[in-house]
């Protein structure tokens, strides 16, 4: 799925234009973006919490000729699911837990007002 498929989405659920549509998404995003841009988690209840992680100076190899190379230090961003998105993801052999996650989804959403 692409920005352009969420927009669209947006649109055809929201009933707003494709134009604001995509505005909304660029502006989700951005904002996003900067919180992890400035070090600080972004916690969206009952789908995951994005983190900026450091990773220190290390030894890497060249694959190509073995060499040891020096790998600089650098911050990542990691995403983790949270245990209700997990559960929607991998429906189990017991379907009440899939209807749960889903109820669960569904909770969230409408206490931020939004519909499912």
């Amino acid at each position: 799925m692409r920005k352009a498929d969420i927009a669209n989405e947006i649109c055809e659920q929201v009933g707003i234009s494709k134009t604001e549509a995509m505005d909304l998404v660029e502006y989700v995003l951005d904002s996003i973006k900067a919180v992890l841009k400035n070090g600080e988690p972004v916690k969206i209840a009952g789908f995951g919490n994005f983190m900026v992680r450091s990773k220190g100076e290390r030894k890497g190899r060249n694959p190509r000729t073995g060499e040891e190379i020096a790998i600089t230090p650098r911050r990542v961003v990691t995403f983790r699911a949270s245990q209700i998105f997990k559960k929607y993801v991998n429906p189990s052999e017991d379907h009440a837990d899939v209807a749960a996650a889903h109820i669960e989804l569904e909770a969230l959403g409408n206490e931020n007002g939004a519909e499912t």
